[in-house]
């Protein structure tokens, strides 16, 4: 390593989290408890991971289609 700070997107752990609870059948909740990047943040951070800077505008389609296929798989009936 060059001595450059690794980063890493908070809200990439976000979804990893949320894709292992739903694989577990568990329903996890977004936004009702508080914001999961600032725990993610602190989890990158514990683990000398700089957390990278937040994107302005919406996620690629990729990403937009997954979360809306977590949200079928999580939420059933919520549209």
């Amino acid at each position: 390593m060059t001595g450059e700070q690794e980063t890493f997107n908070p809200w990439t752990v976000v979804n990893l989290v949320f894709h292992h609870l739903a694989d577990q059948g568990l329903r996890p909740v977004l936004g009702e408890t508080g914001d999961p990047a600032a725990a993610a943040t602190g989890l990158l951070r514990s683990m000398g991971i700089a957390p990278a800077p937040e994107k302005a505008g919406p996620a690629d389609p990729e990403v937009q289609d997954e979360l809306a296929e977590l949200r079928r798989r999580i939420m059933p009936g919520i549209e």
